[in-house]
């Protein structure tokens, strides 16, 4: 592919983690202002050539980083604004709730000679789990200040990590709002959510905010049957097989769209997932064939195959070489479901490794952001997506340094190749972790999220840029 080089412009800095990058035209305003949602639970908007807060909700996340010298996943995870926010001011954002920590559902590792650490369950739900994450509808009042008016979910999660990152966004297709639910946690999906259409975690769901089904404080849940009917009702299963990343993303091509998701990996392979036609499942039908003893159809749900497969491979779990340590050896974890989920599975657009011998490429350590361009500023890069991994995985490269690379959709439905793009900037001295990727509303401008520690309690070293020609 066509090498590209582009630069980057600063936009704001000295501000906590960001993890959503938005843009929007508040009511009664003339043009659109870029939003930015950090992980500590601050949104902030461009105005009068300064940024401002326009919502703080701090106090309502819950303690970050306690447990894990700094680093955690949870937090102020999305922001999406509904398709009137002109009209009606609504907005949706979803954190990890403060007051709801848990001890945690325990600890795991999969060995493929004992089969019963690969058939585990989550049992006591409702004592063993980490937190609850929360997704809540908001208003902007007429007197500028936003408030909640009521939560469309809450969910029970067993582990702190994989709770999806830049995970609302609205479906021009339907207009329904899209949560992607990460698997939950651990390494692995230990109990298996991601491929159970029961479980609301490792799905990619709808939510049709247009029915009053919801309620102001509803109980913490973990799945659908656990759900009031009318909630089900309101609820669609878009994709399984999710493990964790950031949330879905559009790009209209003639008269449909092109739908794009990325999938965190584990061991090996970060991917890039791209598809037209689907059909969503609404949860009550899974319900009610679940009640019936029946297997639910789940023809036209996308599944992105996880936890059998990891991008294009059989998830593996990797042992160190005794007489080798630059080499591991790779074995597959789950063979059974590798198989069973191989015919229903849809293939990555791309895939990009951990380890890669190729000296175009590099070494990845996580996917954090997918986006299509249709700009025309960067023609190289016109009708393409683009995505960022957090930090080459290169322990001689110091001080960490993120990737942006792009790829296109190849019109015989194959999975394509990807070109790293060459940015002309100098981060100086300090770590540059790429950590979120944003467009505006027509995907002509690209914004991009960088973090100067892998700690979300290092506070004040985020910063958010343009990227241009």
């Amino acid at each position: 592919m066509k090498k590209v080089r582009v630069s980057l412009q600063p936009i704001v800095s000295n501000i906590n983690l960001p993890t959503v990058i938005k843009t929007a035209v508040l009511p009664g305003d003339t043009h659109e202002r870029l939003f930015i949602a950090t992980q500590t639970g601050e949104i902030l908007y461009a105005g009068n050539g300064e940024m401002r807060t326009f919502l703080d909700i701090r106090s309502h996340i819950i303690e970050l980083g306690a447990s894990n010298g700094g680093y955690d996943e949870r937090g102020l995870l999305g922001l999406a604004f509904h398709p009137g926010f002109y009209y009606n001011g609504l907005f949706y954002i979803h954190y990890s709730k403060a007051g709801t920590q848990g001890p945690g559902a325990g600890s795991y590792e999969p060995d493929p000679c004992d089969p019963e650490t690969l058939k585990l369950e989550w049992n006591d739900r409702e004592t063993k789990y980490d937190h609850v994450d929360t997704v809540e509808e908001w208003v902007l009042q007429s007197n500028g200040r936003p408030a909640r008016r009521r939560t469309l979910l809450n969910l029970r999660r067993p582990f702190y990590n994989h709770n999806g990152v830049n995970s609302l966004n609205f479906s021009p297709e339907t207009g329904n709002l899209v949560l992607s639910n990460g698997d939950g946690g651990s390494g692995f999906d230990p109990f298996n959510l991601s491929q159970n259409a029961m479980e609301i975690a490792g799905k990619i769901i709808e939510i049709d905010v247009a029915k009053n089904g919801f309620n102001h404080n509803p109980k913490a849940v973990t799945r659908f049957d656990e759900l009031p009917v009318s909630v089900q009702e309101s609820l669609s299963v878009f994709v399984i097989g999710f493990r964790n990343g950031p949330g879905i993303s559009y790009q209209r091509f003639n008269n449909q769209y092109i739908k794009y998701v990325g999938n965190t990996g584990q061991e090996l392979v970060e991917s890039v997932f791209s598809f037209v036609y689907n059909k969503p499942v609404p949860a009550r039908k899974i319900v009610q064939a679940y009640s019936a003893n029946t297997e639910p159809d789940l023809e036209g749900i996308i599944n992105l195959g996880w936890r059998g497969w990891e991008g294009s491979f059989p998830s593996p779990v990797l042992r160190e070489c005794g007489e080798n340590a630059d080499l591991d050896e790779k074995i597959i974890s789950f063979y059974d479901e590798a198989v069973i989920i191989s015919p229903k599975r849809i293939y990555p657009l791309i895939s990009y490794f951990h380890q890669d011998p190729r000296p175009d490429k590099f070494e990845a350590t996580a996917l954090t952001g997918v986006q299509p361009y249709m700009g025309n500023s960067i023609p190289d890069l016109t009708g393409s997506v683009l995505f960022t991994d957090f930090a080459r995985n290169d322990e001689s490269q110091e001080p960490e340094r993120g990737v942006l690379a792009y790829t296109r959709v190849r019109m015989d439905g194959r999975p394509n190749d990807y070109s790293v793009i060459d940015i002309d900037y100098n981060f100086g001295s300090q770590p540059s972790n790429f950590v979120s990727l944003g467009t505006d509303l027509n995907q002509t401008r690209l914004f991009l999220g960088v973090n100067g520690s892998r700690k979300v309690t290092d506070f004040n070293k985020g910063s958010v840029f343009e990227i241009l020609p």
